[in-house]
Parts: C-alpha cells; structure tokens; sequence
C-alpha cells in the first residue's frame, strides 16, 4: 500500500512501473518544471548527470537570445567600421594609420597665458646666461664660470644633485624649484638627465636673456673669457656688412661636413658625422665668405678631449695615455651653408635670442644623443629664417677622465646619423608660420621614426612655454619656402689652407708633408672619385671595418663593405653564403652615376697609386687589362638584369 501511495502521489506523466525499474532505465519528462523539481526531492541522484543541450536552450532560451542579440550587433558593427578593410574580421579598426597614431598637435600660440616668476628669482635680471646641468657638487670650472664679468650661471639640477647645491654668484634651480615654475615642459622631462636643461633656457629667456652660453660643468674656459672666441656682440653688429665670414663651399654632393678637419686635425671626427663619411679627411682649400651678423648658432671647439663618439675613444685611445687632442686656434670662424650641416652638441654652444627656440633638447631618445639630434633638427629650421650655424676655433679645454664612452648608447645616432641628415635637406615644408613649421618638422620626424610622439607634444609644450615666458617668434626669410643652393659663382671665395697637425692618434705625423700629401689625394680622387668600391670583408669585422673606410673612403666615390653577416653599426651589409653576385645588380643600381665598379676582398691590399694610367673604358683583372667585346658586356648586362642603356654609362671593373 505504501507503494500504491507514493505512485498516486507522483502523477504528472510518470509510469507506474517507472517506480519498479531501475534509475538507468527511469524516462523523464525534462520538460516538466514540477516534475523535475519533485524528482529532486525524491533522490537527487536521479539529476546527477547533465541533461542535453536542446534542454539547456530550452531552458535558458531568454538568455541564449539576449546573448545572441548583443553578438550579432557586435558583428554588424565590426562590418560598418572595417568596410573595405581586409583585418575587418580580426580587429574593431584596420592597422593605425599614421595620421591616427600620430596626431598633429592643435595649437592656438595666440591664446597662450603669460607666466609670470613668483619665485625668489623673480627680480634677476641678466642679458647673458651660462646654462650648466649639475650632475654633482659644484666644480672648479663652475665656480670659475662664476667669476666671468657679465655673466649669469644658472645650474639646472635633477634627482641626483645635492640639496645643499650652493656656488656664490649662481642661481641653483632644484627639481622642487623647477616644478614651481609651471612650465608645460616639466611633464615630459626625466627625473635624472641633463635635458633638463630645457627648464633653464626657459627660466634664462624669462629673465632677459639675449644670448645664452649652452655649457658643461666639466669644461674649463681658459681666460675665463668668452668674448675672446665667439662674436658675442654679435646683434649689435648686423649692419656691419664689410665683415666678412669663411663658409665652407656648397658641394651637390655633399650634406654632413667635419669640422675638426678646418681646425688641424684630419683625422679626428666629432660625435654625430655618419661613419660613412669618416673617411672623407680631404682638407677644404677655397672656401666661400658671406656677411658676418646670421650664425646664431655658434659651435666652439675644445682642447683636450673634443666631443667624439665610443667609436672614435674605444679605438683610438691608448691603454696608458688620456687623449689630448689640440686644434688650431688661429683658424678663422667657418660657417656651414645651407644644404648641408654640421655636429652640434651642448656642452660648447653659443645661442643668440634669434635662435632660443633651437635650444630644445629631444627626450625621447637617448640623452646621450639627445643634443646631436637637436642640433642637425635646428640646422634645418634655421635655414627657413635666414640665419646658419658657424664652428668657432677651441674655447675651453675638457680633461679626458677615462669614463668609457658607451656605444649602446649612441647606438640610434651611428645608425641613423646620415639617414637623419638625408631627411632633413630633403624635407619641405607646408606650414607658413615659424613656430608651426618648428611642430611640423617635429612631427615629420616621428613619423619618419627618428623620435616618437613624446617629443611631438614636447616640441608644442616648449614653444607654448616659449610664447609664455615672453619670446617673440622670429619671421620667416623671404626666399626660405624656394630655397636655392647657392652656385659658387654667386658668392665670394676666399682662400684658406687649413693646418694639418700631428694625428698621433692615426698612429702617423703629416705636419711636415701636407703639402705633398694634398696634391697626391687631389689626384688620386680626381681618377677614383667616381668610382665605387666593393670590398668582401672576412667576420668579425669590427676590428677592420672602419680601417678600411678611412683608408679608401678618402679617394673613392664610396665604399660598399659586404660580409658574411650584417653589422648597422659599422655600415657592413650581408652577404649571404658569399654570393656576391647576388648584390652587384642592386648596388649598380643604387650609384647610377658612377663611373665603375672595383670589386676585391679584404685579403689584399690594393696600391692605387699605381693605377693612375689604367684605362678605365676597359674591365681589370688580377693580371692584365682586357678589352671587352660588345658582344660579351651586352651578355653581362643580361645576366645582371640591368638596362643596356645604364650599362653603358658605366664601367663594370672585375675582380683585382
């Protein structure tokens, strides 16, 4: 009976001989909420295993359609936005595009505030400024500076200098000080650089400055005594026009110039010239002269250990001696014309109030670099407004501490310097106010990947600071949008043999044969000038690749160094397998206007002097100079996939 009782009891679809079979053979009416729930108070067990998906749908059937509603609108809007792209399906929105990634600043300078100094400065007032990063205590050479009549100092410290900074006579602007200045610039600065030395120009500028020495607190100033090198005055002279300044000569071919070479050393190269130009140590003979009152930039030499990069100091330097390099100090001011440029760092710069704006150390790349970065970006843009960059003889001496100079470090300069360089003569602008066309350029070249978007909202942080603290945008040249090189019948030439002094760090002595040394180079690059250099060189190379670029760089048009494998840093490319043949039609087409091609391997050493009288209309060979039937260089010339037309502006040399 109690059975009978619990069949009445069950009801609902379930069979009364349900109740007598075992579980495994129990059918359920999965359909059934009350059922279901009975069946779980009756034994749990029953339910232990999962019911099938249609009943989980079922079930759940409002869910499921929310869910599925919110998919398919996702979808549908994936579609809209991605229309026309192919990644619609794998991203919201296609790759960036540059425009989107790298957005020009909008920038009203006409409604930018003044920033008025309530600090305890507020009432210095100095026409010409010193600005040094302390690193440290104060030295010797920054209590010297101290005492040079006329001047102001301004330290700019970071996270690492002593509170307790102090030097009579120089104002000392600590990291707590800066912030209370409420410059935009302080948001992208770093806490222990010298680039904050960005915060000086501007506190500088906001106190009157007119010129502004950008200097280093390791450098001494013999004679305590800047007037005595640089044009100083120089804004009270503009109007002297009989003053006559040496430029260099416009080259077509030629963008980066060395300037140690003017001052006496062949074969010394400053920080920031591209390697491949290492090599080019002929001296300038005949130079050109404008009027002096334009080089508001104004680039000083120094004695002792001059500006040069890892390279030059890791292979150059003895193990027991320090460097100690002089330079010839009667060798007049040069400037640099435009179209090409010159290294500017920041430890022995003169900067006149024409070119304050120029003053902007990067800070997205590494600091190390940041000052020779600025410097080729200011070159450009002081081309727009008439004025030029001009190298100074020495004026300080720097001691060579025997800190290693770090080549990760310069690592972006060594491969970007010439590409930089490139860039920047080629560039064009389209903006028609100066300081837009200063954010212009900034932001051309983080597109290009020189620098990133930091220094693009860097550049348009520092001219609002600019316009803040009081300084007025210079105007554009008139001729600056059509700039046209000069021809070298439109200007003065001048005469001027540059010294050539002891190069004991190339491990020979030229003072006393210049004379005959200059012609013979005159000749050899007047037959190899031309002519391009393809040299197989064994790896490692980097003990031996720039030997190579100094020993022929000089004479050849240029030097094309293949190995193994590919090293940036030293300009080697990869020769994969050693099948040279593999690069020749693509290095005959990267120098179209060459005469000829020389090719060899790194295992011989070749003495061109003895192929002056080698006739360069036929092919060379280890042992004698053939002619070549037509017949067989139209053959050579179908198997480099080269145009017959092309191949025949040049001269193919083989192997020596």
């Amino acid at each position: 009976m109690l059975v009978q009782e619990e069949r009445s009891h069950l009801g609902n679809g379930v069979s009364a001989l349900a109740i007598d079979k075992p579980e495994s053979e129990i059918k359920i009416n999965f359909r059934s909420g009350y059922l279901r729930s009975q069946l779980m108070k009756k034994d749990p067990a029953l339910f232990s295993r999962k019911g099938t998906l249609f009943d989980y749908f079922y079930e759940n059937y409002g869910r499921v359609g929310v869910v599925g509603l919110i998919f398919f609108s996702l979808l549908i809007l994936i579609l809209v936005n991605n229309k026309g792209d192919s990644p619609a399906l794998l991203c919201i929105k296609p790759a960036s595009k540059e425009h989107e990634a790298n957005p020009f600043p909008n920038v009203a300078f006409g409604n930018v505030a003044p920033i008025k100094d309530t600090s305890r400065f507020h009432v210095v007032h100095a026409d010409k400024w010193i600005v040094v990063a302390a690193s440290g205590s104060p030295t010797e050479n920054v209590l010297a500076m101290v005492k040079m009549q006329g001047w102001q100092v301004l330290a700019v410290g970071d996270s690492h200098t002593p509170a307790n900074w102090d030097a009579r006579g120089a104002i000392f602007l600590s990291v707590e000080q800066q912030a209370a200045l409420k410059y935009e610039v302080l948001a992208h600065l770093p806490f222990t650089s010298h680039v904050r030395k960005s915060v000086g120009y501007l506190f500088a500028i906001q106190h009157g400055a007119k010129v502004i020495y950008d200097g280093d607190e390791n450098t001494f100033i013999p004679g305590h005594d800047l007037n005595y090198v640089f044009d100083v005055a120089l804004l009270k002279s503009q109007n002297q026009t009989t003053t006559k300044l040496l430029q260099f000569v416009t080259l077509p071919n030629r963008s980066i110039i060395n300037p140690y070479i003017h001052f006496g050393q062949h074969s010394v190269w400053p920080r920031g010239l591209p390697l491949e130009s290492v090599s080019s140590i002929n001296p300038e003979i005949y130079y050109d002269s404008i009027p002096s009152g334009k080089q508001w930039i104004q680039q000083g030499i120094a004695n002792g250990l001059p500006d040069v990069d890892s390279i030059f100091y890791q292979t150059r330097k003895s193990i027991t001696e320090s460097i100690n390099i002089k330079f010839d100090s009667h060798a007049p001011p040069v400037a640099v014309p435009q179209g090409t440029m010159a290294p500017i760092n920041h430890l022995n710069t003169l900067f006149h109030y024409p070119a304050f704006w120029a003053l902007m150390l990067p800070v997205s790349v590494n600091p190390q670099v940041s000052d020779i970065f600025r410097g080729f970006w200011a070159q450009r843009l002081l081309w727009d407004i008439g004025g030029c960059v001009a190298i100074y003889p020495p004026s300080v001496h720097r001691i060579d501490s025997g800190k290693q100079i770090s080549y990760e470090e310069e690592k972006d300069l060594h491969e970007n310097a010439e590409r930089l360089i490139n860039f920047l003569v080629d560039w064009k602008p389209r903006k028609s106010a100066f300081f837009m066309r200063v954010l212009e350029l900034s932001h051309s070249l983080a597109e290009a990947g020189f620098w990133t978007t930091q220094d693009v909202e860097f550049t348009a942080a520092w001219l609002k600071d600019l316009v803040s603290v009081g300084y007025k945008e210079p105007a554009l040249h008139v001729s600056s949008v059509d700039r046209k090189v000069p021809s070298l019948n439109e200007l003065d030439h001048m005469e001027f043999v540059p010294l050539s002094l002891p190069s004991i760090y190339l491990g020979v002595k030229e003072a006393s044969t210049v004379v005959s040394e200059v012609g013979n180079l005159l000749k050899w690059r007047q037959f190899y000038g031309h002519i391009v250099l393809i040299l197989e060189c064994t790896w490692p190379v980097d003990g031996t690749a720039l030997g190579w670029r100094m020993l022929y760089g000089r004479i050849f048009q240029k030097v094309v160094l293949l190995s193994n494998m590919s090293d940036s840093s030293q300009g080697v490319e990869a020769n994969a397998d050693w099948q040279t043949f593999k690069l020749l039609a693509q290095i005959y087409q990267r120098y179209p206007k060459a005469e000829g091609f020389l090719y060899m391997k790194d295992n011989i050493l070749l003495n061109y002097w003895n192929l002056l009288q080698a006739n360069k209309t036929r092919l060379w060979n280890l042992r004698r100079i053939v002619s070549i039937p037509a017949r067989l260089l139209w053959l050579m010339l179908k198997s480099q996939h080269l145009c017959p037309m092309v191949f025949f502006r040049f001269l193919k040399l083989g192997s020596w």
